[in-house]
């Protein structure tokens, strides 16, 4: 992965982040800690330039995010995920619900986008 130079009120932030986890993340970083996950590697709250990606699988260039209702149709994120596409990442979202009521599809799709590197995600 590039190196991108990341502000230390940046790297402040995100070890906060990784302290305090939502209830979603948490459950999420359950399955994807210490490679337990298709012996996948991830790291959590992750900073790459001005944004901090909830998930990072760096060996596929992959962000996993877990949204909440504020980002429905969120300009930010839109942009957030444009810019994170222009640095060679591949941003994959899903919705607390699905994490928390669907956990075990949505780690069959975190496995087909590392090992498929030419999939494209569909928001």
């Amino acid at each position: 992965m590039p190196h991108h130079p990341v502000l230390p009120e940046k790297r402040r932030f995100a070890r906060t982040l990784r302290h305090e986890p939502t209830e979603t993340e948490d459950k999420l970083r359950h399955e994807l800690r210490g490679r337990k996950l298709d012996r996948i590697k991830f790291r959590r709250q992750v900073p790459i330039g001005r944004f901090i990606a909830d998930f990072l699988c760096a060996e596929a260039m992959l962000i996993v995010e877990i949204d909440g209702s504020q980002h429905a149709d969120s300009v930010h994120d839109r942009e957030r995920s444009a810019e994170l596409k222009l640095r060679g990442f591949r941003v994959l979202r899903f919705w607390n619900d699905d994490v928390l009521r669907e956990l075990d599809s949505v780690c069959d799709t975190i496995i087909a986008y590392v090992r498929d590197t030419s999939l494209q995600p569909w928001r």
